[in-house]
C-alpha cells in the first residue's frame, strides 16, 4: 500500500512523534479495558492500535473498508483477524464483541448514524463502546489556512456529539482528550502502569478531540505518557530540527533574493530594450504613414496609367486584328502563288528533261558523225598516199583530193 501520509490514516514510522501519541495514546486508554475481552475495532486502518488491544484481549478483529490499509494490516500484524468491510455493514454476528472501539471514523462518513446503529447491534450486553471525533470548534481553528480537512464529511462539537451517541447508547460520559506536559516519577527500566494525578479545567471549547465511552459509568482520568519521556529532549530536538529547517529556508531565501536581484536587473535591461524598440516601432509607424502616402499616390497613378494603357491596348488590339487580316490575306496568296510555281516549275522540269533527252540525242550524233568523219578521213588518207594517186598528180591526171 502507499504509505505516505495523506491526512486520512496513520502510518506507524510514517508520521510525526506528536501525531502519533495522539492517536496511539488513545488505544492505550482502551486497552486498559480490552483484558480477556473480545475486542473489535472498527476502522482499524493499518492495524497498530488492534495490536496494541490483542495484548491482553481474549481476541481482537480489525475492520477497514480500504482493501490496502487491511492489506498492510494483516502483513506486519500476523496472527490477528483483520477484515475487509465497512464500519456500517460489518456482517459479523451480533452481540459477539465486549469491547468495541471507533477511533476517528465517524467524521468521515456521511450516514454516521448508521455507524452507532452497527456498533450496537456488534455490542454484547454489558459490553463498552469507545467512539472519538475531533472537536469542531477547536479543529476548524487549529487548520487556520490550511482549510477543511477534505477527508471529513461531517465534524461535531462537544453537545451534538453527546446527543448522537446518547441516541444510541446510555450511559454516555464524554471525555476530554488534550495534550499536556507531564512529570512523570518512575524507576530506572520501568514499563507498567502508574496512577495518574490530573489538574485541569476541563474547558470543552479548549479540547481537542472527544472520546465518548459508553456502556459503563464515569471512569477515572488518564495520562499516557509516551514512551520517549523526556519532553524536554524532545522539544530541544523538534528546536533543532526548525533550526536546521531556518537555515535551509535562510539558503532558500538568499537564493531567492540572489534569484529576484538578477531577475530584476533583467527586468531593467528588458524595459530598456522595450523602450528602444517602442522607439524602433514609432520610427517605423511614422515610415509605415510616408510608405501608405507614397502608396495612395501610387495607386493614383496606376489608374491613370491603367486608362492610358487600356486606351492604348485597344489600339493595340486593332493593329493586332489588322495584321492578323493582312497575315491572312498574304497566307492566301503566298499558297496560291506556291501552287503556280511549282506548276511552272514541274513543267520547265519537263522542258529542261526533254532539252537533256535532245541533246543527249544531239551529242550521239556528233560522236557518230565525228567517228564517220575520221574514218573518212583516214581512207582520205589512204588514197592520198595510193601510189596511183600520186601518179596522177604528178601528170595531171585523176581528181584532186585536198590534204
Amino acid at each position: 500500500m502507499n504509505t505516505e501520509f495523506t491526512g486520512e490514516r496513520v502510518v506507524p514510522r510514517q508520521v510525526s512523534v506528536d501525531l502519533w501519541n495522539e492517536h496511539f495514546s488513545r488505544y492505550c486508554y482502551a486497552a486498559r479495558m480490552a483484558q480477556g475481552k473480545r475486542v473489535l475495532d472498527l476502522g482499524c486502518g493499518t492495524g497498530y492500535g488492534t495490536a496494541e488491544l490483542a495484548k491482553t484481549a481474549a481476541s481482537a478483529t480489525g475492520v477497514d473498508v480500504a482493501e490496502d490499509a487491511v492489506a498492510y494490516a494483516s502483513q506486519h500484524y500476523p496472527g490477528i483477524q483483520f477484515v475487509r468491510a465497512s464500519a456500517t455493514s460489518t456482517g459479523l454476528a451480533d452481540a459477539s464483541f465486549d469491547l468495541i472501539t471507533a477511533f476517528e471514523v465517524i467524521e468521515h462518513l456521511t450516514d454516521w448514524r448508521a455507524l452507532l446503529a452497527e456498533a450496537k447491534r456488534l455490542l454484547a450486553p454489558g459490553g463498552t463502546f469507545l467512539v472519538s471525533t475531533p472537536n469542531r470548534e477547536y479543529y476548524a481553528e487549529s487548520r487556520g489556512a490550511s482549510g477543511p480537512n477534505p477527508f471529513h464529511e461531517h465534524e461535531f462539537e462537544y453537545t451534538e456529539f453527546r446527543d448522537a451517541v446518547s441516541e444510541f447508547f446510555a450511559p454516555v460520559e464524554i471525555l476530554l482528550q488534550n495534550r499536556t506536559e507531564a512529570f512523570a516519577f518512575v524507576s530506572a527500566g520501568f514499563a507498567g502502569d502508574a496512577t495518574a494525578v490530573v489538574q485541569g479545567s476541563g474547558n470543552v471549547s479548549d479540547t481537542a478531540f472527544f472520546l465518548a465511552v459508553c456502556g459503563i459509568s464515569a471512569t477515572p482520568a488518564f495520562v499516557y505518557v509516551p514512551a520517549a519521556a523526556n519532553l524536554m529532549r524532545e522539544r530541544e530536538r523538534h528546536i533543532a530540527k526548525l533550526d536546521d529547517e531556518v537555515r535551509t529556508k535562510d539558503s532558500w531565501l538568499a537564493e531567492t533574493r540572489a534569484e529576484r536581484d538578477q531577475a530584476m536587473a533583467l527586468h531593467r535591461d528588458m524595459e530598456h530594450e522595450v523602450e528602444r524598440r517602442n522607439a524602433w516601432a514609432r520610427q517605423l509607424e511614422a515610415e509605415l504613414e510616408e510608405a501608405r502616402g507614397h502608396l495612395s499616390r501610387t495607386q493614383a497613378e496606376f489608374e491613370a496609367s491603367r486608362a492610358e494603357s487600356q486606351s492604348i491596348a485597344d489600339a493595340y488590339e486593332a493593329k493586332v486584328r489588322e495584321l492578323e487580316s493582312d497575315v491572312a490575306e498574304r497566307s492566301t496568296w503566298a499558297q496560291e502563288t506556291e501552287a503556280r510555281l511549282q506548276a511552272e516549275l514541274t513543267a520547265k522540269a519537263n522542258e529542261l528533261a526533254e532539252a537533256v533527252r535532245l541533246l543527249d540525242a544531239a551529242e550521239t550524233a556528233v560522236v557518230e558523225r565525228t567517228q564517220w568523219a575520221q574514218s573518212l578521213r583516214r581512207e582520205l588518207d589512204l588514197v592520198r598516199e595510193s601510189r596511183w594517186v600520186k601518179l596522177g598528180r604528178k601528170f595531171g591526171l585523176g581528181p584532186r583530193i585536198g590534204g
